[in-house]
């Protein structure tokens, strides 16, 4: 069996409770270095937490990043997304960034680009700052500001919301999930990411591979339309596996400059 495809019927196995090293040993015929080696790079793309003698689910619920933690994580890979995305904004597009650091990427990319003949629409200041003085069209949408993420959201964005409609939003998130939809760690992020989807004629998700599969924060906002998945991990990635299946999803895998795929 491939090295991929072993990796990903393990992660299958870990997330289904099968989590002794032992146990896996005895189901996959597998030595003990074997299922260690696979468990340690599982871990590494953050699929799972390895635990004394065998591994956890990701799915306990986790202390929000700080701001600054995210701003210094993942910066070329997020630098990477952002100019990725940008390709898909078009002449006289009205687009909306969300909150994010990896949406943040995007707004400083169309900024460098100069495109004066789109509108962008946001509640992320980290946007705004990076679009202020460009020649980009910009708009925000006002509400209660929210300092771990620089966003604004609540009933004022949420009425806000209701008065406008897109041609393509771009949302980061804390994680994805197939048949999940998009985590984050408050009710009121969620809600937001909600009522834009529906404003939005075309969606298009910004996340870093170590988001794919990620549930540690506790409110949900479902994905039911249409979407694009953009993000670093490489084609191969175990993460990446489950959303395959997911109709009216298209994944769109890019590279780093000056990293091997993962």
């Amino acid at each position: 069996m491939k090295v991929a495809r072993r990796r990903e019927a393990m992660l299958k196995a870990v997330l289904s409770g099968m989590t002794e090293v032992s146990e896996l040993c005895e189901h996959f015929d597998m030595s003990e270095a074997t299922v260690r080696r696979d468990l340690r790079a599982l871990a590494d793309e953050r699929l799972i937490l390895r635990t004394y003698g065998g591994a956890a689910s990701v799915g306990k619920h986790a202390p929000e990043e700080s701001l600054e933690q995210r701003r210094q994580s993942f910066q070329a890979e997020k630098d990477a997304i952002g100019h990725a995305a940008m390709a898909h904004v078009r002449p006289g597009d009205t687009i909306f960034l969300d909150s994010g650091t990896t949406t943040a990427a995007l707004a400083r990319a169309l900024a460098q680009a100069g495109q004066h003949d789109i509108r962008v629409v946001t509640n992320n200041l980290l946007a705004v700052q990076a679009l202020a003085g460009s020649s980009v069209p910009l708009t925000l949408i006002g509400g209660e500001v929210r300092e771990p993420s620089m966003s604004t959201l609540g009933p004022i964005a949420h009425l806000a919301l209701t008065r406008v409609t897109v041609d393509k939003a771009f949302l980061g998130a804390d994680g994805v999930v197939p048949g999940r939809g998009l985590c984050e760690a408050t009710a009121d992020q969620a809600y937001l990411k909600e009522c834009l989807m529906r404003q939005a004629a075309s969606l298009f998700v910004l996340v870093t591979a170590d988001k794919l599969n990620r549930d540690s924060q506790q409110h949900w906002a479902p994905i039911d339309k249409p979407w694009t998945l953009i993000t670093n991990a490489s084609a191969s990635h175990a993460g990446l596996q489950a959303f395959r299946s997911l109709a009216g999803l298209t994944i769109e895998t890019i590279s780093v400059p000056g990293e091997s795929a993962h």
